[in-house]
């Protein structure tokens, strides 16, 4: 039995430039980014969306980028750490988790700093949480808001007493 593998054409549209592609159609968007594009902030973790080391932005909103198929990602705006900086200016929550020493082998750092400005983004515009305790009230990003919040990103090596606080110093 012979194996067919189908490509597609694809422009992503990564940290504000477009990247014309041909992919294989079952190319995560992790694969790419690591293995076309170089753009090797992005971990792979557990390749299951579990961990939260992969994860990068769409459209603002967080995602895990081992889960999403490359090819579906026309017209999405993908924000990965390698775009948040300005220049040589880091985002505000970069500049936090090097005041804060919010990592230590730094693997899950990436994903922890991009889920986080979605996170923000998310209470930002009112979305609850499952500990929100005022489901009418805006949401306040208190340091158990924050934990669950950002509960799909593990680190290994236990670095929550400092990543909190430093998620805290940019949320409030």
């Amino acid at each position: 039995m012979r194996r067919v593998i189908h490509h597609a054409d694809v422009t992503l549209r990564i940290n504000g430039s477009d990247h014309p592609l041909t992919l294989d159609t079952r190319a995560t968007l992790l694969d790419v980014l690591r293995e076309e594009l170089s753009l090797t902030g992005s971990k792979k973790g557990c390749d299951h969306g579990q961990c939260g080391a992969c994860t990068v932005l769409l459209d603002g909103r967080r995602a895990n980028a081992c889960l999403v198929l490359a090819v579906t990602l026309d017209d999405v705006e993908v924000t990965t750490i390698e775009g948040l900086a300005d220049g040589e200016e880091l985002h505000p929550l970069q500049a936090a988790f090097v005041e804060h020493d919010a990592f230590q082998c730094g693997y899950c750092t990436p994903g922890q700093i991009c889920s986080a400005v979605g996170m923000i983004a998310e209470a930002r515009a009112g979305w609850p949480s499952g500990v929100t305790a005022d489901l009418t009230a805006p949401p306040v990003l208190d340091d158990d808001e924050i934990r669950e919040r950002m509960s799909g990103n593990l680190c290994r090596c236990g670095a929550y007493a400092n990543i909190v606080p430093a998620i805290a110093e940019v949320a409030r």
